[in-house]
């Protein structure tokens, strides 16, 4: 379900009155993994339809997964397995592309990704530093694909990248289309710090040669303008802070949190983890934490519940953290209910008392918050990342200090143990979300970004 805007549409200067304004937004899918930005950049585009916007919503390297109505067209550019043979594979580049476009379609990426197919860090670090090379890389011939089809296509105002590690191209497109290009910065350094050197420096070099091709930059937090600004020399005016935002219309509505919806079960308290199974979502602090908890006196009525996705490569890591609860004597108090979808982890949001994702990273999003809160479910979180102004702006939990299980044992022991406090939080984070953090602003804060870079000449070195 998906709350419609009421507000109008901006008039944008220079365009036809008598044409919406026409966008098309460069998404990029996550190898089958249900992925916070996939979900994200969908729900824009239908925010953005919804108010009479021509969105393109234009997948590359794999298909993406959302958990809503999927708004992406049925292609791919910049197709996975063919910019990794192009890569790889001497002499790939140059086979006739009537041999290799099959390799692009959505079923064969879907199939060929279900695999959890790992790349060496190596080769991924090269690849990256090719692809943003754009023409002058081995992707050559990915990149003109994708621009002679936006020239077969009306004319778009705005091209929108999600991130600006599939920018290679923009100086191209700006050559053959002369477009406006916006883009959004969440999580590009997350994925530079996994490169090895020299591979992180020659990216970082690449992506600072793509700035001044850039009409405006997206972020959904000062603390990661900050960051990108000093990462990749971006001029601190050139940022747009629009926070984080939700479709809340399908979760609890405000005066219906969590903790009143289960006080059937008054006896229970539960801990609720929302993300992937992976080591950087610190599935493991929370796994020491709860265990650490568990020794003290008088919590036998708090529970440890588990969902989100797993990866084939992360198995061992999960299996680890199951066993180190078993091994405690913990094998009745957690669960592990595995992969949900939009209604499964709305009704996961409805079952628990609190949320904690403890991310080792600093995340720049940390939708799953939003979700938690727009249940009226508080949220324990790390005071890193993009999460202090997140709480600050909308109430509704605790931080506590990063990588510290002990801190985090304590801080959620003293939540469960006060219920006053618990639906004052779930209260006030749930109305705040739905007044400042719903498709209203999501729709106004990008209207307001397009029209921005409209009313000026575009950007050029």
């Amino acid at each position: 379900m998906m709350t419609t805007p009421t507000r109008p549409p901006e008039s944008v200067a220079g365009l036809p009155a008598d044409r919406p304004l026409r966008v098309t937004y460069l998404t990029s899918g996550a190898a089958g993994m249900f992925c916070g930005s996939c979900i994200h950049d969908n729900t824009l585009a239908r925010g953005l339809r919804s108010v009479g916007i021509d969105v393109q919503l234009v997948p590359t390297y794999t298909p993406i997964r959302t958990d809503e109505p999927d708004s992406s067209v049925p292609l791919v550019f910049f197709g996975g397995l063919n910019v990794y043979f192009a890569q790889k594979i001497p002499g790939f580049a140059r086979l006739p592309r009537v041999l290799t476009n099959w390799l692009d379609r959505p079923g064969v990426i879907r199939f060929a990704t279900s695999f959890g197919i790992q790349t060496d860090a190596h080769e991924l670090g090269a690849l990256t530093v090719s692809m943003l090379r754009g023409e002058h890389g081995n992707q050559s011939r990915d990149i003109a694909r994708l621009v002679a089809w936006l020239e077969t296509q009306p004319h778009p105002d705005v091209v929108h990248f999600t991130n600006l590690l599939i920018g290679g191209c923009i100086p191209l497109l700006k050559q053959r289309l002369g477009v406006r290009v916006v883009v959004t910065l969440q999580g590009d350094d997350i994925f530079l710090d996994s490169l090895p050197e020299p591979y992180r420096s020659r990216a970082v070099a690449e992506m600072q040669r793509l700035v001044p091709y850039v009409d405006r930059f997206i972020v959904n937090s000062n603390y990661y303008a900050d960051e990108m600004a000093g990462l990749l020399a971006i001029p601190r005016n050139q940022f747009d802070v629009s926070p984080l935002t939700i479709d809340t219309g399908d979760f609890l509505q405000p005066g219906d949190t969590a903790i009143e919806a289960n006080a059937h079960r008054p006896a229970e308290r539960t801990i609720g983890y929302l993300a992937r199974l992976a080591p950087e979502k610190g599935l493991h602090l929370l796994v020491d934490a709860f265990c650490r908890l568990k020794q003290r006196p008088n919590t036998e009525h708090i529970r440890l519940k588990i969902a989100g996705w797993l990866g084939v490569h992360r198995r061992e890591f999960a299996d680890e953290q199951f066993q180190i609860l078993r091994t405690a004597g913990l094998a009745d108090a957690f669960e592990h209910v595995g992969e949900v979808d939009r209604v499964g982890k709305v009704d996961f949001l409805r079952q628990i008392d609190l949320l904690c994702v403890p991310t080792t990273y600093r995340d720049p999003k940390g939708l799953f918050a939003l979700e938690s809160l727009a249940s009226g479910t508080p949220v324990v979180l790390p005071a890193h990342g993009a999460f202090p102004e997140m709480l600050d702006r909308l109430g509704g939990g605790r931080l506590v200090p990063p990588d510290d299980p002990e801190a985090l044992a304590d801080a959620l022991l003293n939540l469960l143990n006060d219920d006053d406090t618990l639906r004052s939080l779930g209260r006030s984070g749930q109305q705040q979300v739905h007044q400042l953090a719903g498709m209203d602003a999501l729709v106004t804060s990008t209207q307001a970004t397009y029209a921005r870079v409209l009313s000026v000449p575009p950007a050029s070195p």
